[in-house]
């Protein structure tokens, strides 16, 4: 298990050592992300259809989810706020030509990742044998998909100079991690595990195909399911909070969203606060998207 929360970290770096310039490359390099991606959610809805006593826990899960949820979340909006009181931040005026129709579309987007993990969960419950397996090709892939998006996040045509001097961004970053560090201190007695494995499940940021199999790998199913819940959650509030601070509060609105703020959630960032937000947003997201896998590695390595 420590060897495995250790392991990961190694093909994101990986990835990100690598120069690429072959565009036609870097597209095969997208669509394989994204089929990894739903891969690794059906194998974790498989783990957890072959959980044993699964009907019996399904309470106490959602049970943790909600807490943990409503935690983190009241953390990051108070340390997100301290942070727009301290380094306010005006957006442009917001764009109001995007139809429903984009914004439904992305937040219908939001629900893909739940359909993939029930679709694994129902295969795993009511049709297919127990798969010993199946667990090891979740780290595996896990691993390749962590060095494809190393590779992106290398080639994406960002400048890393000028990321890591988007003070905005980094501190919104920053201000988000130790935020929902302290209220992953809160949910140590409540949740009854470890407190390096409490910090360990307030450390996805929104990065749900991580957390989900990490937290699964090293401390079970039952909790893989809570952690994979909470970040999807975080995305899909995210995208229905964006619209309605980011005119007052750009810096609560972007940070909420955690690592998606580089990517699924830019999109609703760009056509609600204009783009001067879309650098702060890029920033952020790319810090915390390296900043979840090593501190879950990183903490779940204590145990």
């Amino acid at each position: 298990m420590l060897t495995d929360a250790l392991l990961i970290l190694a093909p994101l770096f990986l990835g990100f050592a690598l120069a690429l310039k072959n565009r036609r490359l870097m597209t095969g390099i997208h669509y394989t992300v994204e089929a990894l991606v739903y891969f690794i959610l059906a194998l974790l809805g498989l783990g957890l259809g072959q959980m044993e006593g699964l009907s019996s826990q399904l309470g106490a899960m959602a049970s943790q989810m909600s807490v943990l949820v409503i935690v983190l979340f009241v953390a990051n909006m108070a340390g997100l706020w301290l942070f727009h009181r301290w380094q306010p931040m005006v957006p442009e005026h917001r764009n109001q030509s995007t139809g429903n129709t984009g914004y439904v579309r992305l937040f219908m987007a939001a629900l893909k990742p739940l359909l993939a993990v029930f679709v694994g969960l129902i295969l795993g419950y009511f049709l297919l044998p127990d798969l010993p397996q199946a667990e090891q090709l979740a780290t595996w892939s896990l691993m390749l998909l962590l060095f494809l998006i190393g590779l992106q996040l290398r080639n994406a045509g960002l400048s890393l100079r000028k990321l890591l001097m988007n003070t905005q961004g980094l501190g919104i970053a920053f201000m988000l991690v130790l935020s929902s560090l302290l209220g992953g201190v809160l949910l140590i007695p409540v949740l009854g595990l470890p407190w390096n494995e409490v910090l360990a499940l307030a450390s996805g940021f929104g990065w749900y195909s991580l957390s989900g199999i990490v937290i699964g790998e090293a401390l079970g199913p039952a909790w893989g399911g809570v952690a994979f819940l909470n970040d999807v959650l975080r995305e899909i509030i995210a995208l229905a909070i964006i619209p309605l601070m980011i005119g007052s509060r750009p810096a609560m609105a972007i940070g909420y969203g955690g690592a998606t703020s580089m990517d699924f959630t830019l999109p609703v960032i760009r056509s609600s606060g204009g783009l001067s937000c879309v650098p702060v947003a890029i920033a952020s997201g790319f810090l915390l998207s390296f900043l979840s896998p090593v501190l879950m590695g990183v903490l779940l390595s204590l145990s």
